[in-house]
């Protein structure tokens, strides 16, 4: 039984979103939550409560599930929308370059072994 959960528009770059997620890739859930809590990346705390939410979305749907064999099936990051996060920063000359600030879908997806 798969279940998923997914974080929009979350913000934090997708660089440094998906080097948090390739250490839960496979793991499993709690596994998972163990290694993240002594991560010391800013996307850790995002990508927990993201696993967090995907393992009470599995015990919603199934509430006889096991969540000691649900396992981290599938975690990837695609990149949002910087349309509202706009900077500038002065330069020479007179002019101003754009500041895009980044922001991430993570989708998390938990499968049983």
């Amino acid at each position: 039984m798969e279940t998923k959960a997914i974080a929009r528009f979350t913000r934090i770059a997708p660089r440094k979103a998906r080097a948090v997620v390739d250490l839960v890739r496979g793991r499993s859930a709690e596994e998972a939550l163990t290694a993240l809590q002594f991560t010391m990346k800013s996307g850790a705390k995002i990508v927990a409560r993201v696993i967090d939410s995907a393992v009470a979305n599995a015990r919603v749907r199934s509430p006889n599930v096991d969540v000691d064999t649900l396992f981290v099936k599938t975690a990837y990051v695609d990149k949002g929308p910087n349309k509202h996060m706009r900077r500038w920063r002065p330069r020479a000359m007179g002019r101003a370059t754009r500041i895009t600030k980044g922001t991430s879908h993570i989708t998390i997806i938990l499968d049983e072994r």
